[in-house]
């Protein structure tokens, strides 16, 4: 995870807390969270790094419409990210 841009770990949580979102439901939602528009040519380049890395899968809904879900190292990844965390900030 360590070589992941800001927005890629974005992604990640964003993909991890929903059932296999869609690419508008996850540009809808980081949209929400930055408080300004996401465009294609951002989401979509980076959604795809994240499935040449193996973080993510992309399946099909229909001919249209992608969905995303995490792989199973990409949860570990996150997993191991939180984590890391915890040993830095303690709430």
């Amino acid at each position: 995870m360590y070589d992941l841009t800001g927005f890629q770990r974005d992604l990640l949580y964003t993909i991890a807390g929903k059932e296999e979102p869609h690419g508008l439901a996850i540009k809808d939602e980081l949209e929400d969270y930055y408080e300004k528009e996401i465009h294609h040519g951002r989401l979509y380049p980076n959604l795809d790094t994240l499935v040449d890395k193996g973080l993510v899968e992309k399946g099909q809904l229909d001919r249209r419409t992608n969905y995303y879900m995490l792989t199973s190292r990409g949860t570990r990844e996150i997993e191991a990210r939180r984590e890391w965390e915890d040993q830095y900030v303690d709430l």
